[in-house]
C-alpha cells in the first residue's frame, strides 16, 4: 500500500472515531465497513485543472487557469464538480488519487445549480464511483468529511452548522445550500462525505457566516446533491438544463441596509450597455419592489423569455430613474468548448 493509500485510510479511520465520539459511542469493529467505504470515497475525488479558451468572458473574473477538484460518480468515469472551474474550457486534465495525469472534456454546465461534468478521455481503472447521498436527511452538526483532489490533495474534519437558501453576488440562487466549519482552504469542487462514504456536496465557497446569525464562524459553502439528481439525466442529455436558461444582466450586487445594491458590472454586458454602474441602487422590478437578492433575482427569473426587455426602477445618487435592460440568455453568450 502506498503512502498516500495509508494516509487516506488512516483518515478514514479517524474521521470514524471522531464520528463515534461525537455520538458519544465507543468506536467497534462494525466501523470497519465505513472505513473501507470512506477509502474508497477518497479515492475517487480527483484534481482539476482547467485552461479557458482565449478571449473568454469568464477569465476576467475567474483567471484562464484554474484548478479545484471533483469527484467519480458515474461507472463510465462521470465526474462531479463545481461549474466555475470549467467555464469556458478550451483544456482539461484531471489529476487521480495515484497521480495519473488524463484529459478530460466538459459534459455539461447546469448555470442554475451551479453543477459541471468531465468525463475523463481515458478509463479510470482502480476507481469505483461515490453513491449520492441525502443533504437533506443530515442534520445540523454532524460530522463530515472534507476531501480534495490532486497533488495537492488532502482531507479535513468538518462540521455541518447550517442548511439554509444561498444568494450569491453574481446572479446565483439555491435553496438549501451546506455551510460547515472549520473552513476547507481548496475548496473548489471539493467533496463532502458522511460517515459512509456518501457523497453530500461540492465546495463553491469560502463564507465568514456558516450559521446564518452573524456570529462570524468563518467556513465553506456547499452545494447539495439533492439539487443534482433530478437534473443529472438532463445535462448528461443535453449540456444544460431548462432552468439553467434564463435571463442574464451581467451584475455583481449585494444587500446594504434592506437594498439592492449593484457593486460590479460586466463589461460589454447587458446592464452596462443600459448604463447601470457600481454603486447603483435597484429599488425594483417591473414595478415590483425588491429588497433582496432572491426577491431581485427570482422575479428576474420568472419571466418566460430570457431576453424579452426589463424595466429597472434604479437610485443612481439622489435621482431615481427607469432604466431598460435587455437581458441575454447566459448559456449563449459563452465560449462554447468542443464537446458541448
Amino acid at each position: 500500500m502506498s503512502l498516500l493509500a495509508r494516509c487516506r485510510r488512516l483518515a478514514a479511520f479517524a474521521f470514524c472515531v471522531w464520528c463515534a465520539a461525537v455520538q458519544g459511542a465507543t468506536p467497534t469493529a462494525t466501523q470497519q465497513a465505513g472505513i473501507d467505504a470512506l477509502t474508497r470515497a477518497m479515492q475517487a475525488v480527483v484534481g482539476v485543472e482547467v485552461t479557458a479558451a482565449e478571449g473568454a468572458r469568464s477569465a476576467e473574473t475567474l483567471g484562464r487557469e484554474r484548478s479545484g477538484s471533483g469527484v467519480v460518480i458515474g461507472s463510465d468515469g462521470l465526474i462531479l464538480t463545481i461549474g466555475y472551474l470549467m467555464l469556458e474550457a478550451d483544456a482539461i486534465q484531471i489529476t487521480t488519487h495515484d497521480n495519473r495525469v488524463i484529459p478530460a472534456r466538459p459534459v455539461a454546465y447546469d448555470l442554475a445549480t451551479g453543477f459541471g461534468l468531465l468525463r475523463p478521455l481515458l478509463p479510470l481503472r482502480g476507481i469505483q464511483p461515490v453513491a449520492l447521498g441525502s443533504a437533506a436527511e443530515t442534520p445540523a452538526q454532524s460530522a463530515l468529511l472534507a476531501a480534495t483532489g490532486g497533488e495537492q490533495g488532502g482531507m479535513g474534519l468538518t462540521r455541518l452548522l447550517s442548511t439554509r437558501p444561498f444568494s450569491g453576488y453574481w446572479e446565483y440562487h439555491i435553496e438549501s445550500a451546506l455551510f460547515t466549519s472549520p473552513p476547507l482552504r481548496n475548496h473548489s469542487g471539493a467533496a463532502l462525505f458522511d460517515a459512509r462514504g456518501q457523497l453530500l456536496g461540492i465546495g463553491s465557497l469560502f463564507v465568514g457566516d456558516t450559521t446564518g446569525d452573524k456570529q462570524g464562524i468563518p467556513g465553506n459553502m456547499w452545494v447539495p446533491v439533492d439539487l443534482l439528481k433530478p437534473v443529472l439525466a438532463e445535462m448528461q442529455e443535453t449540456g444544460s438544463t431548462r432552468a439553467g436558461h434564463r435571463p442574464w444582466l451581467g451584475l455583481s450586487s449585494t444587500e446594504q441596509g434592506g437594498r439592492v445594491q449593484i457593486v460590479r458590472v460586466s463589461r460589454e454586458g447587458p446592464a452596462w450597455h443600459a448604463g447601470l454602474g457600481e454603486g447603483d441602487i435597484v429599488l425594483a422590478i417591473d414595478g415590483e419592489k425588491v429588497a433582496t437578492l432572491e426577491a431581485f433575482y427570482k422575479k428576474l427569473w420568472a419571466r418566460g423569455d430570457p431576453e424579452g426587455e426589463v424595466q429597472l426602477t434604479v437610485l443612481k445618487g439622489s435621482e431615481i430613474r427607469q432604466v431598460t435592460v435587455k437581458p441575454v440568455d447566459r448559456m449563449n453568450t459563452m465560449t462554447r468548448p468542443p464537446g458541448i
